[in-house]
């Protein structure tokens, strides 16, 4: 469709099927008003309302592709394409106005979810569409009575799912708990481990130092062993070397002739 706004193909495509959408709603309503039969208003109401389902989608693809040109665009186009927008939602908006006092006037009650706001579009399937005015009042009682048994059921799953995440978040705070324990007995544990580390090293180096000691004992005690064997050697090899001291208790014996000598001193002093 030719237009005089500055448009991609892909944009200039869905304006031109909003456009047409908008044209078979005009001529929709004015077709409403020439027919007397309350059943044909009805469905012609239902074709009317599908219609305006698909111009809000057809609107929102509009937006999207917008906003994917909007930094190829100048300024001045995104702000006209962004005023083309607001006029389609407003024209659309005037329709869902002129629909419900249509559906007022008419004094029948669409049991549907049909929301043309900014939130999600999710039309109610045809099949479970039905007219308050065709209904006899058991069948409304009996609706009704549904109604509130499915709404009733939905608030006992609700019900379940809280329960059941209540007591997963139980086990797991638990489960935190428990490991929250486990590592602290850990964290004691390898204090315990290192404090006895330390104190096996100290142990060790003590035991070292006293190997040491004994060590040095044993070389001193080895030492004057060896000494006093080698003194002993000279001695008996070298018996009249008077360089080396006679050691206590291991003087040689004294020779027989002075021996002699002395005892002949002795007797003549006494005799």
């Amino acid at each position: 469709m030719e237009t005089d706004l500055p448009m991609s193909p892909q944009l200039e495509q869905i304006h031109g099927e909003i456009k047409d959408h908008f044209r078979a709603l005009a001529n929709g309503f004015q077709k409403l008003d020439k027919i007397k039969d309350s059943n044909r208003q009805s469905k012609q109401l239902e074709e009317l309302t599908e219609k305006m389902r698909e111009c809000k989608r057809l609107i929102k693809e509009f937006d999207r592709e917008l906003k994917d040109e909007e930094a190829r665009n100048p300024p001045e186009v995104n702000k006209q394409l962004n005023d083309e927008k607001q006029s389609m939602i407003k024209e659309l908006n005037s329709y869902v106005g002129l629909r419900k006092t249509y559906m007022s006037s008419l004094g029948n009650k669409k049991i549907e979810l049909f929301d043309m706001g900014a939130g999600g579009s999710d039309p109610t399937a045809e099949e479970n569409v039905q007219l308050a005015s065709s209904m006899t009042n058991q069948e409304l009682i009996d609706a009704g009575k549904k109604a509130m048994d499915e709404t009733d059921q939905a608030i006992e799953r609700s019900k379940q799912v809280v329960t059941q995440t209540i007591e997963v978040g139980t086990q797991t705070a638990a489960n935190l708990k428990g490991q929250t324990e486990q590592m602290g007995r850990i964290v004691n544990d390898l204090d315990t481990i290192q404090f006895s580390i330390k104190k096996a090293s100290q142990l060790v180096k003590e035991i070292g130092r006293q190997v040491a000691t004994d060590k040095c004992i044993m070389l001193f005690l080895f030492l004057i062993v060896c000494g006093v064997i080698a003194i002993i050697v000279v001695k008996i090899v070298n018996p009249h070397n008077k360089s080396i001291r006679d050691i206590p208790g291991l003087a040689p014996p004294a020779p027989t002739t002075s021996r002699r000598l002395l005892q002949f001193k002795a007797s003549e002093r006494f005799g």
